[in-house]
Parts: structure tokens; sequence; C-alpha cells
């Protein structure tokens, strides 16, 4: 039986441009299971207030990381859709090297490409058994839910339905954790360690924890593991959450309140990793690399520094492989 892996992840605008954004934008965030206001309400918010007026100002930012930085001249076009697909042929490769039958390509929930018609190209070269992998290792009904949502909607209606699984989530798997921390380590080994490590995560409503979600838990796990694997006190480092929208409560400590909190008490130094995102994005590029670097030094800090997403890092692509290969049994 010829088996397939298809990476996911969140999906991008197909250019930096507002037009380009609103379309993704509006994809995205008409899906219940990323906005659970009440239907009517949040369509009228969405359609009049967000769209109107959300593309043009974060259509700048898009910008400035399209094609990557100075430090990232190697990507071409949205880092996101970037790493994705380099991720893909990475692990393409190291299953080639293994001498196995298997095939891996890539798909975004939102924008292209489409996981149906990946699965459509898939099935027509004779693939009959396929997982699905979220490269979201925490997980949350705001991401991971939405990828089962979809593969359940494309063989709603079949009659045959191939051989399908979902990785639901990989938050405390060894492999990840100790390429999170290589990550750090090597960091510290060219920079030096700053006085304070941030682990922050992407937040969510709390009210979607209050009613079963186990995001905020998985976050919670991962954090602690890695610190046990850094062998860090509990004075050197802090969880937080970034990028809350709208008046209701998210996820605290807040990210952006924690650094200017940390710049006016006399923390001169901090590292900032997001474990959360297996690729560099808009995200973590200018939220995190930027804003929140802004907001921290603005506020009495000296020294910021981002600890860039796991990416194509060899030890993240190992994991992902031995990950893949749990889910797969036998892979020759």
């Amino acid at each position: 039986m010829s088996k397939a892996i298809i990476l996911m992840n969140l999906g991008t605008p197909a250019e930096p441009t507002p037009a380009a954004v609103r379309s993704f934008l509006r994809e995205f965030l008409s899906d219940q299971r990323v906005v659970e206001i009440p239907r009517p309400i949040w369509l009228t918010i969405l359609n009049c207030l967000v769209l109107p007026f959300r593309p043009k100002r974060i259509a700048p930012a898009y910008l400035e990381i399209w094609n990557g930085s100075a430090d990232e001249a190697a990507v071409e076009g949205s880092p996101l859709l970037y790493y994705t697909q380099k991720q893909s042929e990475l692990l393409q490769q190291h299953f080639q090297a293994k001498g196995c039958d298997i095939a891996v390509e890539y798909a975004m929930t939102y924008g292209e490409p489409r996981l149906d018609s990946v699965i459509e190209k898939l099935r027509s070269k004779g693939f009959e058994s396929y997982v699905v992998f979220p490269l979201y290792p925490q997980y949350s009904a705001t991401t991971t839910a939405a990828i089962y949502d979809q593969v359940a909607q494309i063989f709603g209606n079949s009659r045959d339905i191939p051989d399908i699984s979902v990785i639901r989530d990989y938050y405390q798997n060894p492999l990840y954790i100790k390429a999170l921390a290589n990550s750090v380590r090597e960091h510290w080994q060219k920079e030096g360690d700053a006085e304070k490590l941030l682990l922050s995560f992407h937040g969510i409503p709390k009210a979607n924890v209050d009613k079963g979600d186990p995001y905020y838990r998985h976050c919670m796990e991962t954090a602690r593991l890695l610190a046990e694997e850094l062998q860090l006190g509990e004075d050197k480092w802090q969880v937080s959450f970034q990028s809350r929208f709208g008046k209701a409560e998210w996820l605290q400590p807040y990210t952006d309140k924690t650094l200017i909190e940390w710049g006016r008490t006399g923390v001169a130094s901090v590292d900032v990793i997001c474990p959360a995102f297996s690729a560099d994005c808009l995200e973590t590029l200018e939220e995190i690399s930027v804003e929140n670097r802004a907001n921290f030094i603005d506020a009495g800090g000296r020294d910021y520094r981002y600890i860039p997403a796991l990416n194509l890092r060899g030890d993240h692509i190992e994991a992902l492989a031995a990950i893949a290969e749990g889910k797969l049994g036998r892979t020759k």
C-alpha cells in the first residue's frame, strides 16, 4: 500500500497586497473554529469593520518579511509557505535515504495549496494511505480541529474512504523538545544567554480553555519540559501568550505586557522563543521580533533577541520524521 504524509500549516496570503491579505483573512476568520462569536454578530464585524481596514494595515508588514530579511536571504515569497515547502522536501529526502516508499506533500488550512487538491493528486497516483500532519505541536480547536473538519468534509460523501489519520499533537515529544533546547543552546553559544528566557505561545480566548480546549495545558507542559531540558531555574524563564484580538480576555500573561513590565523593572536582556511555531511567519518575524522588541527597549530594556522557529533545522526534520513514522507504522 502506497503511503503519503501531508504536512499542514495555517496558510498565507498569496501576495503581500491588501487584496490578497483580504482574501486570506476572509477565509481564515470565517472559520467557526477560529472565531466562536455567534455568526450573525461576527460576520457583521468581519465584513464591516475587519476586512475593509485590517488588510491595508497589515499588508505592509507582510511586504517587510516577503522574500526574507538580510539574515534570511534564501527565503522566497511568504516565509511560512517557503519553510513548509522546504520541510516537506527535506522530509521526502529523509525517507528516500532510508529506502522508504513514502511520498511527502504539504497543504495549507487556508489558501493554497488546499488539502482536497493535494489528496486528489495523491489518489490519482495510486496512494491509498495518508497521514495528515498538522505542524502545531500543541493541539487547539482553533488550529488542529479545523484540519479534522476539512478531512471529514473531503470524504463526507465518499463510499471509498482511504486509510487516513491525523496527528493530533506532539507537544511533549522528546525529539521536538530536544530540537527546541538545541536551538536555545546554540543561540546562547553564539550570543550568550540573557537574564530571562520568555516562552511566548500564540494566544487563544480564555473562554475556549474554560470550555475544554487543552491548548493551555499543552503549552505549559511543553514549557516545563523545555525548561527541564535546559536545566533552568524558575526565576530564569516564563511563559506568555501573544496575538490577542478584540476585547475578550485571552490566555495570560500577555507577551507585550510582560516585556514592558520587565523593561520597567530593570530586566536588561531577554531571549524570546515561540515553541508553538514550526516555521517563522508574520507573527514571529513581525510581532515578536520587531514589535515586541520595541516594547521591551522603549520600556527600558537593553538587549532583546528572538530565537528563530525550528524551520529547517536537521534535528527538527528528524523529529517530524520520527513522529510521522510512529503514525505510519512500518515504513518499508
